[in-house]
């Protein structure tokens, strides 16, 4: 996806979310399989000095959605994406600038989506994404299911 393309994705989340332009949110990469976003610790801090836990779990959300926004984008689908449910784990304060990293869960894959949202109109897929810290173990995760439904 080229860069032009991430920008436009940046401004729909930026103007559609009031909580993502809140948080600072930004698209720091796309590969095609994976979607990193960050966002600054300032406007995410609560009492104790580190990253709040709810903007942890709407970072990883927005990312996760914003990976599925971004493949049907590059495909030319005119979908609506939405959370269909999702566990997050939170595993060690985050005491520096937020980023989490959005993929696909381990075994699935982007084929059977698209086969599936080519045949029915809507298809659903698992996620995963982490938080990162900096000895690479995952400070938070979350395990989401997405489901994209074409727009009428």
């Amino acid at each position: 996806m080229i860069q032009a393309a991430l920008a436009d994705l940046e401004r729909f989340i930026l103007d559609g979310i009031p909580l993502a332009r809140a948080m600072e949110l930004r698209i720091a990469a796309f590969d095609g399989e994976r979607l990193t976003m960050t966002a600054p610790l300032k406007p995410n801090i609560n009492d104790k000095g580190c990253a709040f836990g709810g903007s942890l779990a709407s970072l990883m959300t927005i990312a996760c959605w914003a990976l599925v926004e971004a493949c049907l984008r590059r495909r030319g689908d005119d979908c609506d994406v939405f959370v269909a449910d999702s566990t997050v784990r939170y595993l060690a304060p985050v005491w520096d600038d937020l980023r989490a990293e959005a993929s696909l869960a381990p075994g699935a894959r982007w084929e059977p989506f698209f086969a599936t949202l080519d045949a029915r109109g809507r298809a659903r897929a698992d996620f995963t994404c982490v938080v990162p810290g900096a000895d690479g173990k995952p400070l938070a995760s979350l395990d989401a299911r997405f489901v994209a439904k074409r727009r009428a």
